[in-house]
């Protein structure tokens, strides 16, 4: 885990840094996600929308559109409950780590899953186009798929972050899966079923919520250290 020992005397000058980094993340995407909602209760129209459409439609190729499509099943509901599902039974029966791990990983995921469709539905934005082929349908804002793969995946990554597994190559794996959650994101705006303020507003909340439960986490196992130790 990220914090060792039992004690707040033992907290390392690193896992001090990584509180007060955690503190600025949490504080700075739920700032920037307020940012975002508030304009979308006054309909206010977006600069950064128009100006990415006009950036993504510079790359309109009949290949490329097969492999946004592609990509953005990466971030479908199905395939993160499915992923989720594989997560939770490795997590519990196979990877050695606490169960609190797993209980955590399901408050995260089906947390989000929850708060984003109670968002949607709160904030009532129209799509730019209705595409179920794409899941495409119902409100706009925030993106499921942002929330749903930076929950899901940044999990993984906190993971394997955690894990025994060679350090050079948790950075390469992790940062596969760090341009996975942003080409997601990309792709829901390339193939015209969100606006990019949507992708940038899951993205900021799914962070926020996503370190508040990994801190959580961590608070919980080094509650758990200290019980055993006294």
């Amino acid at each position: 885990m990220i914090f060792k020992g039992t004690r707040l005397s033992e907290l390392t000058k690193m896992s001090i840094i990584l509180i007060l980094g955690v503190i600025i993340i949490i504080g700075s995407s739920a700032y920037f996600f307020a940012e975002l909602a508030e304009g979308i209760l006054e309909e206010e129209s977006f600069f950064i929308d128009e100006f990415a459409v006009s950036v993504l439609n510079s790359f309109d190729q009949s290949f490329l559109a097969s492999v946004m499509a592609a990509v953005t099943e990466a971030g479908s509901v199905t395939w993160i409950s499915i992923g989720s599902a594989v997560l939770a039974v490795y997590l519990l029966f196979f990877s050695g780590f606490s169960r609190w791990v797993a209980v955590f990983f399901l408050v995260n995921i089906v947390g989000i899953g929850l708060l984003t469709q109670g968002m949607k539905v709160a904030f009532a934005r129209e799509r730019p186009e209705l595409l179920e082929q794409y899941d495409g349908i119902g409100f706009s804002f925030p993106s499921g798929h942002s929330t749903g793969s930076l929950a899901f995946y940044g999990f993984i990554v906190y993971v394997i972050f955690v894990s025994n597994m060679n350090t050079a190559l948790k950075w390469v794996i992790n940062s596969c899966f760090f341009f996975l959650i942003v080409m997601i994101g990309l792709t829901r705006v390339y193939l015209g079923v969100h606006y990019f303020s949507d992708v940038l507003a899951g993205f900021s909340f799914g962070l926020a919520w996503l370190t508040v439960c990994i801190m959580l986490l961590e608070v919980t196992l080094w509650s758990q250290r200290k019980k055993k130790v006294s």
